[in-house]
C-alpha cells in the first residue's frame, strides 16, 4: 500500500458544537456542515494543507457506516500533531485552542527529545499535540 493520507475524520458527538470549536475558535476554513438530507450524511470538512483535509462525522454514523458499535470515547487511543515554528508559538495556539473550549492536558514544556510541545483535547476528547520540533518544522 503506498501511503496517500488525503482525509482524517474524527467521531463527534455534536456535529454543531464540533465545527463551531474548528472553525470558529480554531480558525479552520470550512463550507460547514453537508450532507444533512442523506442518512448518516451530515459531516463538515476542513482544509488543513495542500492534499490534506479534516472530517467531523457525528461518532454515530461514523460506527454505522463502518459497520461497528459505537464504543466509548477513549483519548488515549489516538493523538493529532500540529508541529509550529517556534516554542513561543506552541503556546499560542494552546491559548487560542482553551480559548476556543479546549482542555489544556499538557501546558507547553520542553521535551526530552529537544523541542517543545503541549497537548488539548477537543470538546469530544480527541488529542491534539502542538509542538515545536526542530527537526521536522512546517513546510510553509
Amino acid at each position: 500500500m503506498r501511503p496517500r493520507v488525503t482525509l482524517i475524520t474524527l467521531g463527534v458527538d455534536d456535529l454543531e458544537a464540533a465545527v463551531a470549536f474548528y472553525r470558529d475558535g480554531l480558525g479552520f476554513p470550512t463550507e460547514g456542515i453537508v450532507g444533512e438530507e442523506l442518512e448518516n450524511g451530515a459531516v463538515a470538512f476542513f482544509d488543513l494543507q495542500a492534499g490534506l483535509k479534516l472530517a467531523l462525522w457525528p461518532r454515530t454514523s461514523l460506527a454505522a457506516d463502518s459497520r461497528v458499535q459505537v464504543t466509548p470515547r477513549s483519548p488515549s487511543d489516538f493523538m493529532l500533531a500540529h508541529n509550529v515554528r517556534s516554542a513561543a508559538e506552541v503556546d499560542e495556539v494552546l491559548s487560542t485552542a482553551a480559548a476556543a473550549g479546549a482542555r489544556i492536558t499538557k501546558p507547553g514544556e520542553a521535551t526530552n527529545w529537544g523541542g517543545y510541545s503541549g497537548v488539548f483535547q477537543d470538546p469530544d476528547g480527541h488529542l491534539w499535540e502542538v509542538a515545536y520540533n526542530p527537526q521536522i518544522l512546517p513546510q510553509d
